[in-house]
């Protein structure tokens, strides 16, 4: 009798460790084989969303294919708690590990737009609008709002100027001041202690520097000519000649149809530098990182004026004689182009 018991205790033995062992190879090739989805697979996790629920909408869209086993691996790993919300998309065969890697790491959907420089914060938000992102006027409310300015740290009457050009990764829940904030962050990175001090040496506050950057970015086609596009405007600034910018007129303009006329140059408003000296009150666009720098740096020049060749570059000169005769020389050229054009 004893000898059966102890044979049956070995077969019982025998058969939990067999049992033990199907279990791990099962649980082994669970871990490493990928599971592919009919389909691919979008969805949310919400704040707040426990993970056992996650791990049913996973097994629910066939991204796992064992609920127990998966979360048994959550377990081990101690990641149940560490997963992150947001928009997640499958649509490539992918082992549990992946999967779960991927939301503890946070491997969201991320949404990409570019914000080229020059952009004025009504067309920041047009652009925005157009991408299905936001309204407009999320985007236009709070960047006027001087309230919410100063809450992101810029001490302006407006967002104007301060939202860097960039191409940008987000979260497809991206609310409109959150962008706002996101693009005046990366402004903060750019504006270095560098960049800072050669505008204080040179009589500019942060406001002033991004006031004369975005005039300088709309008088730029050529990123090569910054610097001395900056060096004629910081020497009529400090002979206290007027700047006679045209961007700074234009941006003046309630509704602005594209034709910049002699009335226009004449009429004072707050941005016309025709009629009013030193720099307007605000930026007129978004400058980019080297408009900045030329205006922290402008070229070591004595240049007062400069004209435009009409093919993004400029003709520069130290006096007006010969600013009068390259304007002449070029209008002349661009009438007999439209004239051929024309004909």
């Amino acid at each position: 009798m004893r000898k059966k018991v102890l044979v049956i205790v070995a077969l019982l033995g025998l058969s939990a460790l067999v049992a033990v062992a199907a279990f791990l190879v099962l649980y082994q090739t669970f871990l490493t084989t990928p599971a592919a989805p009919p389909a691919a697979v979008e969805f949310t996790i919400e704040r707040g969303d426990s993970f056992k629920k996650v791990a049913q909408q996973l097994h629910r869209e066939k991204v796992i294919s064992n609920l127990f086993y998966f979360e048994l691996h959550a377990r081990q790993e101690k990641a149940a708690s560490r997963i992150q919300a947001g928009d997640y998309l499958f649509d490539k065969p992918a082992t549990p590990r992946e999967v779960l890697n991927r939301l503890v790491e946070g491997d969201i959907i991320l949404n990409r737009l570019t914000l080229p420089e020059g952009l004025t914060v009504r067309e920041t938000a047009r652009k925005m609008a157009e991408a299905k992102l936001c309204k407009e006027e999320e985007i236009t409310g709070p960047a006027f709002n001087p309230e919410f300015v100063h809450s992101l740290g810029i001490e302006a009457e407006s967002l104007e100027g301060y939202l860097f050009p960039e191409t940008y990764s987000f979260p497809k829940k991206t609310s409109a001041e959150q962008f706002l904030k996101m693009m005046v962050d990366m402004f903060k990175a750019k504006l270095t202690p560098d960049i800072l001090k050669g505008a204080k040496e040179r009589g500019l506050d942060r406001h002033q520097l991004v006031t004369l950057a975005s005039i300088i970015q709309k008088e730029s086609g050529n990123r090569d000519e910054m610097p001395l596009i900056a060096a004629v405007f910081h020497n009529r600034l400090q002979r206290g000649i007027a700047l006679q910018a045209d961007p700074t007129v234009i941006y003046g303009i309630k509704d602005f149809d594209g034709n910049l006329t002699r009335k226009h140059l004449q009429t004072p408003t707050p941005y016309n530098t025709y009629v009013k000296r030193g720099l307007p009150p605000g930026p007129i666009a978004n400058p980019g990182l080297e408009a900045l720098r030329a205006a922290a740096f402008p070229a070591e020049v004595k240049y007062l004026y400069f004209v435009s060749r009409g093919d993004g570059t400029h003709v520069f000169s130290h006096t007006l004689k010969e600013h009068n005769r390259a304007v002449l020389k070029y209008q002349k050229r661009r009438r007999s182009r439209n004239r051929n054009q024309d004909g």
